[in-house]
């Protein structure tokens, strides 16, 4: 019985700890989860202003990261689509269709300017040992603005979880810049797949945002699928239609899907109706 205590109030606790400060849940600091930071250490170490290949990158990583070259190609990936630090080339998927990106070998990104001005300051980043004693990673990176709000997240750790939505760029430093003088302010969320919200109930991030598809009908046989709701692909979408459809709860001819960079899911009506009895 003393060995099973000792697994529980010791080992497992160990382990949670672990869990919720070095693999799900992003630091308040930065907003960045640790195999984000470690990323972005090894492009500010790679950096020469040319592209290099993930694949090369996943590999330098690994140097700071223990675990493993997919979640850290996956957490690039993840990275680079939200366009804020990263420059990619190549295919690194559509967050819109769901489509994958193609393999490491293949695709390149490199740092954007921005990166370099608001993330990296080594003379002011503190800096502890690698998982292996051979290299400094930085513990947090001194960021300039409130990354948390920016990038958002989500993390399921251990007895605990995280969820934060994105927000505009633009309008957080607005509200950075309203803080710092004292005034007051207003922020919500902004997905970067579109679509409609209502934050009625958002109570400054601690409640609820309802998100919704935007919808063209302007054509009485045909509806339009404009913008996507947070965190839906036009896929997942598409499947969610048809099975309604199968269901009878709606009526729907035909759905194609012609999204690109933008969405454009168009939904023809069967004879008899339209857009104004849907």
């Amino acid at each position: 019985m003393a060995y099973i205590n000792k697994i529980f109030n010791q080992n497992f606790l160990e382990y949670a700890s672990y869990v919720i400060k070095d693999r799900a849940i992003p630091h308040l600091d930065d907003g960045l989860k640790p195999v984000q930071r470690r990323i972005l250490q090894s492009l500010f170490d790679m950096d020469d202003g040319k592209f290099n290949k993930v694949a090369n990158i996943v590999g330098h990583t690994m140097q700071y990261h223990p675990h493993g070259d997919a979640s850290i190609y996956e957490a690039l990936v993840n990275l680079a689509n939200k366009d804020i630090f990263i420059d990619k080339q190549g295919n690194f998927g559509n967050t819109l269709t769901g489509d994958p990106p193609s393999a490491a070998r293949y695709i390149e990104c490199r740092l954007l300017p921005m990166a370099k001005d608001v993330i990296y300051g080594p003379e002011i980043t503190e800096y502890t040992d690698s998982y292996d004693g051979r290299r400094k990673e930085p513990i947090t990176l001194p960021a300039k603005i409130p990354l948390p709000l920016i990038l958002g997240a989500e993390g399921i750790a251990v007895g605990m979880a995280t969820r934060m939505l994105p927000h505009n760029f633009i309008e957080v430093l607005e509200a950075e810049k309203a803080q710092l003088r004292g005034e007051p302010f207003s922020l919500q969320p902004d997905f970067p797949s579109g679509g409609i919200i209502d934050a009625s109930n958002y109570d400054e991030g601690n409640g609820k945002v309802l998100s919704r598809a935007r919808l063209d009908a302007s054509d009485p046989k045909r509806i339009v699928v404009r913008e996507l709701p947070y965190g839906i692909s036009t896929e997942s979408l598409i499947a969610s239609i048809e099975n309604a459809a199968r269901t009878n709860k709606i009526k729907i001819g035909a759905i194609t899907d012609f999204t690109t960079d933008t969405v454009e899911i168009e939904i023809k009506l069967p004879r008899g109706v339209h857009t104004k009895d849907v």
